[in-house]
């Protein structure tokens, strides 16, 4: 009997677990934006406090948010004592809120203390700007759009691939992976990442003037850079008793490819540089 019993047991276990797991899943909440304009480029702002920022170009007219909520378990062991053998019902809603107004998409995922997370996925069309920013647990990534873009990454990677135009990017504590199939002349880009490697690949045709500094890194690049000598700031107050003469050597480099052109900065503390040409 006590065999037959613990087998039993365990069977039941068995189909318990799956049936606990599906429980569990995260739902996803799904929205198709109608845009003012569909013919129009589209500007895209998105804010996350936690989770993680995904955005795809494709060729059609659509804009369409999904996003879903991790279901993470961080009680304490005094709340699984009182919890007992209370079953916990979890709230599966995103909270996402989006907002669209000629043409300009805002989407955000409201929560009560904000401290559950939601991953966003965004299909737009290839013409669209963004200005995308996340703090905790979650990377950004875009793919295949052209336009302008803003990123602000926390905690957290940015990876920008196959796109074009212009764009300012920055990692405190992650990785910058970009690459650009094409880029606007005339606006200036940025790559700047505390601690983290920036690895940029570029058009081989671009016309740039770089300014590159990392100060615990190396930077590494295949263009044919023509490195400039390195400026000094004097700085002078007025000779007295107290008067003051000071140099300063700049720590960065500054090169540029192709005759010079476009300004694009390289920024980083705690890691290295890659300047890539483009096949």
């Amino acid at each position: 009997m006590k065999r037959f019993g613990f087998a039993n047991l365990m069977f039941l276990i068995g189909l318990a677990i799956p049936l606990m797991v599906f429980a569990q899943e995260p739902t996803t909440d799904k929205i198709t934006v109608p845009l003012t304009d569909p013919g129009r480029p589209v500007t895209l702002r998105v804010s996350l406090l936690n989770g993680s920022i995904s955005v795809k170009g494709t060729p059609g007219k659509e804009l369409i948010v999904e996003a879903t909520t991790r279901l993470e378990d961080s009680r304490s062991e005094d709340q699984r004592e009182k919890i007992g053998g209370l079953r916990r019902i979890p709230n599966t809603s995103s909270g996402l809120r989006v907002e669209e107004e000629d043409n300009l998409v805002e989407v955000g995922a409201s929560h009560f203390g904000g401290s559950r997370t939601t991953d966003l996925r965004i299909q737009v069309p290839t013409n669209t700007s963004a200005k995308l920013s996340t703090i905790n647990d979650g990377d950004i990534l875009v793919e295949n759009v052209n336009g302008n873009l803003e990123i602000n990454n926390t905690n957290g990677h940015v990876t920008l691939t196959n796109v074009s135009g212009s764009a300012v990017a920055h990692a405190l504590n992650g990785n910058i992976i970009a690459t650009f199939t094409r880029v606007d002349q005339q606006k200036p880009m940025s790559f700047s990442s505390m601690n983290g490697q920036i690895d940029v690949t570029l058009p081989a045709d671009i016309k740039a003037t770089l300014q590159m500094r990392s100060d615990m890194g190396d930077i590494y690049s295949d263009f044919d850079l023509k490195l400039e000598k390195t400026s000094a700031k004097v700085e002078e107050s007025s000779r007295g008793k107290k008067g003051k003469f000071q140099v300063t050597i700049e720590k960065g480099m500054r090169g540029t490819i192709n005759g010079g052109g476009m300004d694009i900065q390289f920024k980083n503390f705690n890691g290295d540089i890659y300047i890539r040409k483009g096949k």
